[in-house]
């Protein structure tokens, strides 16, 4: 046989029935998988009822601004619409994936945080409407990273298979570091979109005072000051801003001083939480734990597949392999 002909007899046998029943038990394992893990997250949404609510409050208002957003043709805001039914569900795949429970108060908070921002800040324009919007958002997201980078310890903590321990301090201080680095991240995320894509993520701010070494008539190493500013021009024209126009600097370090605040405070909330080796009724509201044997929602979705294909299979009658004549 030539090379032609082993080609065609390969392609062939690839080509095959039961190459195409592999792909069909394939995509249906895939779907299987699919409808498991649905199953687990709407057993997951409806276990707590004043989490669901909530919930369930903000995906009807997302729906209503993503259908508004539509009519008016503004599709980069539907984009963060759809962007932000998607975030409203990660704590949930979160819980089921990594099978960890978190505290309804968490997520709860994690959820409004999430419209607060998306929908109320950006859409609605609350950053520019309410000039503590964006302060009041960065401390809160300053408390929960400290939370959750100090779930992660406590769980190593008390997991069996970690050789893991550290002491009350080291985990405040694990939870504390962990949440000012997700704070630089976000600003260099910030900055990424500005400079790169033409955003103003870093809000600009009115100052009257600059102090420069470039503006040094001297060209030493001296801060140059000029005090008093009440008005910018720029190719001659003025800007009719009442002062000097900084552009992102005070916003950045307002949002990273305001998360170093909120991650010390958990940081030492958490710490007298492991002291009194947890008994804490505040910090327990916030800290992520284990699930539950019977609270493991896709082992428990899996189990009913599994369950109702043994019906199934047992309801069809088998089929009858007809002799292969010669």
């Amino acid at each position: 046989m030539d090379r032609d002909g082993k080609n065609r007899h390969r392609n062939e046998q690839g080509n095959g029935p039961g190459n195409e029943q592999k792909t069909g038990r394939e995509t249906g394992r895939k779907k299987g998988r699919m409808k498991e893990l649905g199953a687990a997250l709407s057993m997951e949404l409806r276990e707590h009822r004043s989490s669901f609510i909530v919930f369930f409050t903000l995906r009807i208002l997302v729906i209503a601004m993503l259908v508004l957003q539509l009519l008016n043709r503004n599709y980069e805001n539907v984009f963060l619409c759809a962007l932000t039914l998607l975030l409203l569900v990660m704590p949930s795949l979160v819980q089921v994936t990594f099978k960890v429970e978190l505290p309804t108060t968490l997520e709860i908070i994690i959820l409004v945080f999430i419209f607060a921002a998306e929908i109320l800040g950006e859409i609605s324009e609350f950053y520019l409407v309410f000039p503590f919007w964006d302060t009041v958002l960065h401390t809160i997201n300053g408390f929960l990273a400290a939370a959750i980078g100090f779930s992660l310890v406590d769980l190593l903590n008390r997991s069996e298979r970690t050789v893991f321990n550290l002491s009350p301090l080291f985990t405040a201080i694990v939870a504390f570091c962990f949440s000012m680095t997700i704070g630089v991240v976000w600003e260099f995320f910030e900055f990424g979109m500005d400079t790169l894509i033409g955003y103003d993520m870093q809000k600009d701010t009115v100052i009257h005072t600059i102090r420069s070494v470039t503006l040094d008539p001297a060209g030493h190493n001296v801060p140059y000051v000029i005090s008093g500013i009440s008005e910018t021009a720029v190719n001659g024209q003025e800007l009719g801003l009442g002062g000097y126009l900084d552009i992102g600097l005070i916003d950045t370090m307002q949002d990273l001083i305001v998360n170093f605040i909120g991650a010390v405070i958990f940081s030492v909330i958490g710490f007298f939480y492991v002291k009194n080796r947890g008994k804490g009724s505040v910090a327990g509201r916030f800290i992520p734990r284990r699930k539950a044997a019977d609270r493991d929602f896709l082992k428990i979705a899996r189990e009913e597949s599994a369950s109702a294909r043994g019906r199934l299979s047992a309801d069809e009658p088998e089929e009858q392999i007809p002799d292969q004549e010669e």
